[in-house]
């Protein structure tokens, strides 16, 4: 699909320079436009179908470490200049002389495959899609008490002009499916849920999908029913690939992020070059791989994406930046400046992060794990990016006993430090799995994937009601 933009390039040159005239030494444009529908089906109902358009435009000028930002939803070219002119008289106390160079279209090195574009699919398409795995997994079992199906597409196309040249025009189509169900027998209530999502068209959900998607999670649910209460106390704890890179995510990766590095709010501040995790431990935040749900071709600075080593072999060799934090570092641009939307201004955020695969079978790793606990989906948790200290919920356990999986348990939850967990690692399997999500921090969502192989943590305080 052709990608239109509201702003000519004269255009855009004559907004960049009203926003400099004042004062800064850098500004930009970012220009939005996001199509987004969503289908809900819940108690056996279509409850809801949305569609909605966004659009909008954020001026952001910097002097030093200093931002002013403005924004606004009228694309009228004088009302946008007119938002230009606040955003340069905010920084009109600080360095002026900065002149616009002429902008030039960048390509993009990373080049994303959408086969079926939402935008033409019909809705009862998208409609069926969520019928079937409603029906899917009501029909599985009379335990199966409530099911709640959603599917969700958005295109969103942004224009990205600054004051150093460059111009990037780029459309992100994002579709993903997700599935909750409640299980219930007697006064015992017991979930389950799958998602899945990508930077990906309607394809995602094509052939028996919703079906295999909605059993997986009425699956978990049921067996969850049937399982004892978790262990509690200090015990090894294997972590399945199915169950996503959610510590990654939330016990590493935030802390990891440059901002809060230089607020001193990251437990890895002044940590660089100095181990902090297991020597067999690699973590990889990578915004190019295939379609993932955190990939891109641009951040929403306007640089291209990029695969950035964190951690390597146990020893931390790089944070993740934006623009202003990468100018304090006098660091290079890692892709890593994100938004929620134009409304928002660009800071360090996460796209795909993950621990990468090691050379050790899954199998192997649960025949070598005399006792302790196999994590195979996450719930929820906490993390204190400052400390590391995390607690996590667990939605699908098993106990392992003499290097074999034997009951399922439910109610545990693990606590524990982030840097600590990372250096008790002991196995890395060769196995990758991923998980989505929409990430929160300072007020913003961005979709991201985070994932692991099969690991071996040597041990963490495991809660539970059982002995």
């Amino acid at each position: 699909m052709e990608v239109v933009f509201l702003f000519t390039v004269g255009e855009l040159q004559e907004i960049l320079a009203v926003a400099l005239q004042e004062g800064g030494d850098f500004a930009d444009v970012f220009t939005e436009e996001k199509v987004s529908n969503s289908v809900v089906c819940e108690d056996d109902l279509i409850e809801r179908v949305n569609s909605g358009l966004e659009a909008g435009v954020g001026i952001r000028v910097l002097s030093g470490q200093s931002t002013a930002y403005v924004y606004t939803n009228d694309l009228n070219l004088s009302a946008v200049k007119k938002a230009a002119h606040v955003a340069s008289k905010a920084a009109s106390d600080k360095v002026k002389g900065t002149t616009v160079v002429d902008l030039c279209r960048q390509k993009p090195r990373t080049v994303f495959e959408i086969l079926r574009q939402p935008e033409d699919v019909p809705i009862d398409e998208k409609v069926e899609a969520v019928i079937k795995g409603n029906r899917s997994a009501r029909a599985l079992d009379e335990r199966i008490a409530q099911v709640m199906v959603s599917y969700g597409d958005v295109v969103q196309r942004i224009q990205v002009a600054n004051s150093m040249g460059d111009l990037v025009e780029d459309e992100r189509v994002r579709t993903r499916f997700v599935v909750h169900v409640v299980a219930q027998e007697g006064s015992l209530i017991q979930t389950g849920y799958e998602a899945i999502g990508g930077l990906t068209g309607f394809e995602l959900v094509r052939g028996d999908e919703p079906e295999r998607l909605a059993e997986i999670a009425a699956r978990q649910a049921l067996l969850m029913l049937g399982a004892k209460p978790a262990p509690s106390g200090r015990m090894p704890v294997v972590m399945a690939a199915e169950a996503g890179g959610t510590m990654v995510h939330e016990a590493c990766g935030h802390g990891l992020e440059a901002d809060l590095v230089q607020k001193d709010l990251s437990v890895y501040t002044g940590k660089l070059k100095e181990r902090v995790a297991a020597e067999i431990v690699t973590i990889i935040d990578d915004g190019t791989l295939p379609n993932k749900y955190g990939s891109f071709s641009f951040d929403d600075e306007g640089t291209p994406s990029g695969r950035n080593v964190l951690i390597k072999d146990g020893i931390l060799t790089s944070y993740m930046y934006d623009r202003l934090s990468a100018r304090q570092d006098g660091h290079p641009l890692t892709g890593n400046g994100r938004r929620q939307s134009f409304a928002h201004r660009p800071i360090p955020r996460m796209t795909n992060t993950y621990i990468a695969p090691g050379n050790t079978d899954p199998g192997e790793i649960i025949a070598q794990t005399k006792k302790g606990l196999l994590v195979k989906k996450m719930g929820g948790g906490q993390v204190n990016p400052t400390t590391g200290d995390f607690v996590f919920d667990v939605s699908e356990a098993y106990l392992i006993e003499n290097g074999r999986i034997t009951i399922p348990v439910r109610g545990a939850t693990l606590t524990g430090n982030g840097p600590e967990a990372l250096r008790e690692i002991e196995l890395v399997g060769s196995d990758l799995g991923f998980a989505i999500g929409t990430c929160g921090k300072e007020g913003q969502g961005v979709p991201v994937s985070d994932a692991q192989p099969t690991i071996l943590i040597k041990q963490l305080i495991v809660g539970g009601t059982g002995q």
